[in-house]
This record gives structure tokens, C-alpha cells and sequence, in this order.
């Protein structure tokens, strides 16, 4: 079963961490892809930009129209997924506490099933 692994940033979180709370997080990271690669359950992983940086295409009048944004109330974002392959949500949970964004306050980790997937294998 796929789950995708969501995690959620907070900028002034980040901002606030001290540099070996970074080093800590970068290597419980490298740690995490190791551990989920070596038990096959790694599909992949991306980190993304800051959300100032996105483009947004929404139907205006039935054309599409791209704006800046997207500018949202709130004050996390998404920053980053991890696409897992486990055996159950049991296990797609147990892997996600072991992200170390799981133990900084202020950071999230969002779990979802995949329901349809098509990764242009073939």
C-alpha cells in the first residue's frame, strides 16, 4: 500500500532552530531515506520550494489563467513529501514518527493513501 508522507513547514519554525537542530534534522533525513531504501519501502522523495515561488493556473471565464501564489492564510506549507511502498497505515505511522520533523513543535507530518498512481514505468 502506497502512502504519501506530507511534510508540513512552518518558516518561522525553521527560522528558530539552531544550527545543530539543522544538522540533526539533515541527518535524521539522510538516516530516514537509508533505513526505507535498505527495507524497500523508499519510492521516492522531493523537497520543495517556497511557496512565494509557485504559479497557479485556475479557470477564469472556461479559459486558464496563471497567476503568483498561492496566497493562503496560513502560515504552513507544504515543503516536501516522501512516497513510501508498506504493508499497512500501521506501518506508513510507525515510519512517520521516525522523521525528525515529527519531534520539533511547531512541524507536521500529513499521511495519505495513495489512491491511483502512475509512475511511467514501461
Amino acid at each position: 500500500m502506497k502512502y504519501l508522507i506530507i511534510m508540513q513547514i512552518d518558516p518561522a519554525v525553521l527560522e528558530q532552530l539552531t544550527e545543530e537542530q539543522q544538522r540533526q534534522i539533515g541527518e535524521g533525513h539522510g538516516a530516514f531515506i537509508a533505513a526505507t531504501k535498505e527495507s524497500g519501502e523508499f519510492i521516492a522523495t522531493q523537497a520543495l520550494a517556497d511557496p512565494s515561488q509557485s504559479k497557479v493556473v485556475r479557470s477564469s471565464g472556461g479559459q486558464p489563467e496563471v497567476t503568483d501564489g498561492p496566497f493562503v492564510e496560513s502560515k504552513e506549507f507544504m515543503g516536501g513529501f516522501y512516497l513510501l511502498d508498506v504493508e499497512d497505515e500501521a506501518r506508513a505511522l510507525e515510519l512517520a514518527q521516525q522523521i525528525p520533523d515529527a519531534a520539533i513543535p511547531g512541524l507536521a507530518l500529513e499521511l495519505r493513501p495513495v489512491m491511483f498512481a502512475d509512475l511511467g514505468e514501461g
